[in-house]
């Protein structure tokens, strides 16, 4: 069983569908018990993914023998800076080289899009996350913002 990550609409069905299972995790562990349908859809609502189309952002969709099984968006945020969002691998895949697969096909998009720099945020509660990070030479960098769920704040430069 292998992964294969490639672009696909993030209006789509099936980027929903991963969309709300990502929120439903992370929304999940951040009141730490099952998210409700209300609150998934307003963390939606607050944090649109509309940012990650052409012609400044990607959505890609990973497929775990060919269904789909996570997801990673890129933006510009302005030229040559590019930043990750919404780095999802289902939990009963995790450690089967899907994060690995998704950064890889992620970078490539942002060097596609101009970015010569990456950067992303994550949560302390995320720690799988944060160690996916930096053992992909992402380091962690002074806050970019000053956004509500952000804790960690990490940058790569590609080459």
């Amino acid at each position: 069983m292998t992964w294969a990550v490639a672009s696909a609409p993030v209006g789509g069905a099936e980027a929903e569908g991963i969309l709300l299972a990502y929120y439903a995790d992370i929304v999940g562990r951040y009141y730490r018990r099952a998210a409700t349908r209300d609150e998934v859809r307003a963390a939606m609502a607050a944090e649109p993914s509309a940012g990650l189309t052409p012609p400044e952002g990607r959505f890609l969709l990973g497929r775990y023998d060919g269904e789909v099984a996570g997801c990673v968006g890129v933006r510009l945020l302005e030229p040559g800076m590019g930043e990750l969002a919404r780095v999802y691998v289902r939990p009963e895949l995790r450690g089967t080289g899907g994060g690995a697969a998704l950064l890889g096909a992620a970078e490539a998009a942002a060097r596609e899009l101009g970015a010569t720099v990456l950067r992303l945020d994550t949560r302390a509660d995320l720690v799988e996350a944060r160690a996916l990070y930096a053992a992909h030479g992402y380091q962690e960098i002074p806050a970019y913002h000053d956004g509500p769920y952000a804790d960690h704040f990490f940058e790569k430069t590609l080459r």
